[in-house]
Formats: C-alpha cells, sequence, structure tokens
C-alpha cells in the first residue's frame, strides 16, 4: 500500500503538472490509507487478516471487472467465495487447507470463464490471493513479522516516493516507454537507491544482522515493486483502461495502489520461506 502515492501526481518521470485540487485530494486519501495499513500491522491477527482480506477481494472485483467481460459476475461470485474461505482457513491457521481452496476456485472459474477470457480471469483470483496470503503469512511469524511488514512498506512506498521525485528532476531515458511512457531510468534507480537506504535503517532499527545480505534483499524487492507497477500499468493498456477502478478519491482503484505491495510482498513471502521455512518466514526474510 503506497501513502506515496500523495507524491505521485504522475508517474515517475512525468513533466505533466498535476492540478492542485487533485494533488490535495491524494494527499488527504494518503493522510487516511496509510495509518489504516500501518495500524493493521500493528495489531495483527484477526484485524490484520480482516484488513488484508478486504483488499484482496476489493482487488479481486476490480481485476474481474477489467479483464472478464461477460463473465464478470460468475468469476467475482467464485473468486470472492474462494478468497472468503480462504480467510477463513487462515483465520484458524490452516494455510494447506487455505491453498488448496484456491486451487479449487481456479477450477472454478476455469469452467465459468469463456475461453478467450479464462487465462486472464484465472489470472484475477491468483494475483487477489497473492495478495491475501503473502502479508498474512509474514506477519504470523511471531517475532519477526511486524519488522518484516513494515520492512516491505518502507521499500514499496520508498521506491515510489524516490521514483517520482527523481524522474521529474533529472529526467532522461524512458523505461518502458511502450507500458508506461512516463517512468524514466533515473526515477527507477532513484527509487531503488531510496529503498535500500530505508530498509537498510529499519533493518538496523529492528536489530537484524548482516546488513549487507538486507541492503540486496532490498534491492531485488524494489526492482520486484516497480516490475509489479509495470505489470499492472501493462494489464490496464491491454485492456484499454486508466486507472483498475474509481473506487479511492484520487488515486484511482486498489489495484493502482497495490501493484508493487503485491509483487513485492509476495517476492519476500517467497525469500522468507526459502531461507526460514514455513515456520518462521519472517526472520527468513530479515535475518541472514
Amino acid at each position: 500500500m503506497a501513502p506515496a502515492d500523495a507524491a505521485r501526481p504522475a508517474q515517475p518521470g512525468s513533466g505533466a503538472p498535476l492540478r492542485g485540487n487533485n494533488l490535495w485530494l491524494r494527499v488527504v486519501t494518503s493522510l487516511v490509507l496509510a495509518p489504516l495499513a500501518l495500524g493493521a500491522a500493528y495489531a495483527g491477527g484477526p484485524l490484520f487478516l480482516a484488513f488484508w482480506s478486504l483488499a484482496a477481494l476489493g482487488v479481486l472485483w476490480e481485476w474481474q471487472t477489467l479483464v472478464c467481460a461477460a463473465d464478470r459476475a460468475a468469476a467475482v461470485a467464485v473468486g470472492g467465495g474462494t478468497l472468503a474461505g480462504a480467510a477463513l482457513l487462515l483465520a484458524f491457521d490452516w494455510p494447506a487447507a487455505a491453498l488448496a481452496l484456491v486451487f479449487l476456485g481456479l477450477l472454478g472459474i476455469a469452467a465459468v470463464a469463456a475461453g478467450g477470457r479464462r487465462a486472464w480471469c484465472l489470472s484475477g483470483l491468483a494475483y487477489a490471493a497473492a495478495l491475501l496470503f503473502a502479508p498474512v503469512a509474514l506477519r504470523g511469524d511471531p517475532v519477526w513479522g511486524l519488522p518484516a511488514i513494515l520492512f516491505i512498506f518502507v521499500i514499496v512506498w520508498l521506491t515510489d516516493i524516490a521514483a517520482y521525485f527523481a524522474g521529474r528532476a533529472i529526467g532522461g531515458p524512458k523505461l518502458l516507454p511502450q507500458i508506461s511512457p512516463n517512468k524514466t531510468w533515473s526515477g527507477a534507480i532513484g527509487g531503488a537507491a531510496a529503498a535500500v537506504a530505508g530498509g537498510l535503517l529499519l533493518a538496523w532499527q529492528a536489530g537484524a544482522g548482516h546488513l549487507g545480505a538486507i541492503a540486496l534483499v532490498a534491492l531485488a524487492l524494489s526492482i520486484v515493486s516497480q516490475a509489479g507497477d509495470l505489470l499492472e500499468s501493462a494489464v490496464k493498456r491491454r485492456f484499454g483502461a486508466k486507472d483498475s477502478s474509481a473506487l479511492i478519491p484520487g488515486h484511482g482503484g486498489l489495484m493502482d495502489r497495490l501493484d508493487g505491495f503485491v509483487a513485492a510482498a509476495t517476492a519476500a513471502l517467497l525469500i522468507g520461506l526459502a531461507h526460514g521455512g514455513t515456520s518462521a518466514p519472517g526472520r527468513g526474510l530479515m535475518v541472514w
């Protein structure tokens, strides 16, 4: 989730000004959303699960509305029921059963979606499920769960903020103009540098060692976050949409705000599981 979007009136590297009213609307909305995300992270437990369950359901609705055409209602119904059931299973600490339910949900969507849009509709449930599972699994680490979530927040937010300001100030060659014409290499590099600095500071304050390894992890997650942003831009371009929805005043939709977080959190969970195992993915991410 990116409160940095308050400082993101245009895509990183854009020279286009934003009307003041819309900028202030983004700032005010961010000042509401950021404390909600942080408060849920600090609370953990059922509140954190509920927060990301609702976010996942919202992202599912936006994605399926964007890509599924006439099959949208059926895909949303099957996917929404799947995510709600998976969240309930996660509340009882049954992640394997929750994953199995998502697999069944994918089969259900495959049955109701038309052939031409089936792969896109399936990807919507997979994308939303990643948003549900990744933060919940990381936050579930009893010792390192909170630092791991804050680490991802810092990386995603600073990547977004610094990419905007570096791109605006420096400009230069475009990153991938065929997908997102306003993003620049200077913005991407500036965002990654800020994310590494912020991630190192948070890890140091949390008592994590081997900061060299942490720097590499932060750099990787910043790159993945930017790739997630580009992926969502490519999907919207493919289906002729400017925003994923108008759900958030001044910001667009949940997908527009969470694209980098979904990618970074999923990558962080995979790193944590590979290094720390299923019992301590937060420690696997933060302690080297």
